[in-house]
């Protein structure tokens, strides 16, 4: 059987994009400076959303999902890399605007690739994706505003997630005193496993605070947003800063600005999908020097290409711990 296999999303009349699984050609491809054929993928918070039709994430149809992909080099029009080269990408709009990481090929702009770090290697790669990136680059945020390690703990909320495991991984390994907030006891052990020095039910952070409360974190790093981001702003200490990069809670803000005021709290907005190159490589400097394939698979799971609508239920019910990568030959 001819072409390659593939996830598409069909824009409907009445309602939420439909998903298929088809057998495409290499000319069907988007534009494209570099072909990759895709080894690997994962599926994040935003590609459940997709895939699932729960969110609007395709902004043109008919579209492959997908926001990650790892793979080689097969066809290269660009001086940057060459047939055989391991590649990653993750963001600038794949899954998006432009066919993403559940096929078995992808044509993309070369400026959007970056090489697969040699100790992390495919597969490690997109154990880290687009999630463990976002989860880099709050860390680099923080240690930018000049939140060291300290007296106070930095506090993780949704840990049990993907941003938040790797997040607490990489405070740790920088020398954090790292709080862990999950609403799933259950995983305590394995927090503490990546380096949460403590654990915290999410329940004791829920509900209306006040706009000022004791000093507690010397910084956060929130997956979460809604009351939980209020209560741990007014709880941040002189000088704090909580880096804000998820809405898995609520998309609202329910806070005062007496936390930016009196105490000179900073809130760090982290984007991941357009990100320069500096950032992006910065960000993944910190993950190369810090994650090794072992570590990360304390904290992964797999699946194949057709197991991905399966996965994304699962990710949105919030029964996934850490991250599931795709083995997309599978």
């Amino acid at each position: 059987m001819s072409g390659f296999r593939a996830w598409m999303l069909r824009e409907t009349k009445d309602g939420p994009p439909r998903l298929e699984f088809e057998r495409l050609e290499l000319a069907d491809l988007p534009e494209g400076e570099v072909l990759v054929e895709v080894h690997w993928s994962t599926v994040n918070y935003k590609d459940a959303l997709a895939v699932t039709g729960k969110g609007k994430i395709a902004r043109r149809f008919p579209m492959v999902p997908g926001i990650d992909l790892a793979g080689v080099v097969r066809e290269s029009a660009s001086p940057e890399y060459a047939v055989g080269d391991e590649v990653l990408l993750t963001g600038w709009g794949i899954g998006e605007t432009h066919w993403g990481g559940y096929a078995e090929f992808a044509r993309v702009k070369a400026d959007w690739l970056l090489p697969v770090p040699p100790n992390l290697g495919m597969r490690g790669a997109m154990a880290v994706g687009t999630a463990g990136f976002t989860a880099a680059q709050a860390v680099r945020a923080l240690q930018k505003a000049d939140v060291a390690p300290g007296d106070r703990p930095v506090i993780v909320t949704g840990a049990s997630g993907g941003v938040g495991s790797i997040a607490v991984l990489l405070l740790a390994r920088e020398g954090y005193s790292v709080t862990a907030l999950t609403g799933r006891p259950e995983n305590a052990d394995y927090l503490r496993r990546l380096g949460a020095t403590d654990i915290l039910p999410r329940e004791e952070l829920q509900g209306p605070g006040r706009p000022l409360e004791s000093e507690r974190w010397a910084g956060a790093v929130d997956a979460v947003g809604g009351e939980i981001l209020a209560r741990i702003l007014a709880q941040t200490a002189h000088w704090g800063a909580v880096a804000a990069c998820g809405l898995a809670g609520d998309s609202n803000l329910p806070t005062t600005v007496m936390p930016f005021i009196l105490r000179g709290v900073s809130l760090l907005g982290i984007h991941s999908v357009r990100a320069s190159d500096a950032v992006r490589r910065d960000a993944w400097d910190l993950l190369s020097r810090n994650l090794t394939p072992e570590i990360l698979e304390e904290m992964t799971s797999e699946a194949g290409l057709e197991d991905i609508p399966r996965v994304a239920e699962e990710v949105l019910a919030g029964r996934v711990r850490g991250r599931t990568v795709v083995d997309v030959k599978r």
